[in-house]
């Protein structure tokens, strides 16, 4: 199995002198669903900053498939931030076309697909549609790319209870043989049925890492359950 993903003793200071991501190792491989889990302040942003390129680590080395992180990196991967970054005053038909005239592996198909899947209409403005709707707008536009990493910050903490099934359906079915998932999320319960590994993070620190399979048979308990036991230990 091929490496998407190496961190070498990874660390990231911000101006408070406190380390977000403490001399961190780790290797993951491709083509898997893996959960980034941890409390607020653990390092999951940072981390998946410096993966995208948009934070630069202060020491440390990594690499995503194989490369320095830098412009070939970036392209190979399709972020999901945590914050809604589109202009509201565009069209949803033309958010879907500036994508497609800038990512060369977008899907306009899988786009029109998935927004008539979630009853958006693509004539809408941005600005008209609820907060939950511009979310759900914003990662139909990261899974219509045929990426190789796709990097999901809180990718259903903003939409209703009834449509997180779907959503996670529609990540699961729209990424492609080989792909990794990385997905940051507090809503450990509502994503684990999709995940195949879990990462926790701990005060920029690796606290576990492994397969949902061996957590659920090692432990006696799910990933939510574990998960709740050892941060209610730990504290934030």
């Amino acid at each position: 199995m091929n490496e998407i993903l190496c961190c070498r003793d990874l660390t990231k200071i911000y101006e408070n002198g406190r380390p977000a991501i403490d001399n961190l190792n780790l290797n993951l491989n491709a083509g898997r669903i893996i959960g980034l889990l941890g409390p607020n302040g653990s390092g999951k942003t940072t981390l998946i900053k410096m993966i995208c390129g948009l934070l630069v680590p202060t020491s440390g080395a990594l690499f995503v498939d194989g490369m320095p992180v830098g412009p070939f990196t970036r392209a190979l991967i399709s972020y999901l931030p945590d914050q809604t970054y589109l202009n509201h005053w565009m069209r949803v038909d033309q958010i879907i076309d500036y994508f497609a005239d800038f990512y060369a592996d977008f899907d306009m198909r899988r786009a029109y697909d998935m927004l008539a899947g979630l009853g958006i209409d693509p004539r809408q403005k941005l600005k008209t549609l609820s907060k939950g709707n511009r979310e759900k707008v914003q990662l139909i536009l990261v899974m219509s790319r045929h990426a190789r990493f796709y990097v999901l910050d809180e990718p259903i903490a903003g939409v209703d209870p009834a449509a997180r099934d779907y959503i996670l359906h529609t990540i699961v079915s729209n990424v492609d043989s080989g792909a990794t998932v990385l997905l940051s999320t507090h809503l450990i319960a509502d994503v684990e049925g999709i995940l195949q590994e879990a990462l926790f993070l701990q005060n920029g620190r690796i606290a576990l890492y492994d397969s949902t399979e061996n957590i659920r048979n090692r432990e006696g308990k799910s990933v939510d359950e574990l998960f709740r036991e050892v941060y209610r230990c730990w504290g934030n």
